[in-house]
């Protein structure tokens, strides 16, 4: 399975929902118990919706599993800081003049309320490589763009 680059606190905060999940594990498993003891289980939606949240809690907890066991932190990847790689925050300008400011983060750690923005977006995927002063032509979906790189750091 290939990595994932997190940053310490996106790691951590995996490592949270992880055990949040599993205290709620135990729970959905008596409601399984309660709803069994109401008879013919082909007919009892409560059992049924109960079994399908176990599912679905037991596919996002080895998915977080997962995930854990395959995270690299950013921080300790010895990565170039002059160039938009992961884990870099890259303040670009707009063919407007207006100015964006990202960190540049694993797909899982994206959230673009608080700028940051997957490595696998298009316009990180334009600006990979890229360093500070360049103009960089970028496909996005709206067409292509033109950015200027003002600057990187880490």
């Amino acid at each position: 399975m290939a990595e994932i680059y997190l940053t310490r606190d996106g790691r951590e905060k995996l490592i949270k929902e992880l055990e949040e999940l599993q205290k709620r594990k135990p729970l959905i498993q008596d409601e399984i118990a309660r709803a069994r003891e109401h008879g013919d289980l082909r007919e009892n939606a409560e059992y049924h919706a109960a079994k399908e949240a176990l599912t679905n809690l037991m596919r996002r907890i080895m998915e977080l599993d997962s995930k854990i066991a395959r995270a690299k932190i950013i921080e300790d990847q010895n990565i170039e800081g002059d160039k938009v790689f992961i884990g870099v925050k890259v303040t670009i300008q707009d063919e407007d003049g207006d100015k964006y400011e990202y960190t540049v983060v694993d797909l899982e750690e994206a959230d673009p309320s608080t700028n940051k923005i997957s490595v696998q977006s298009p316009l990180v995927q334009g600006l990979l490589g890229h360093k500070a002063g360049e103009t960089v032509e970028v496909e996005l979906p709206a067409g292509k763009t033109k950015f200027k790189i003002l600057k990187i750091s880490r």
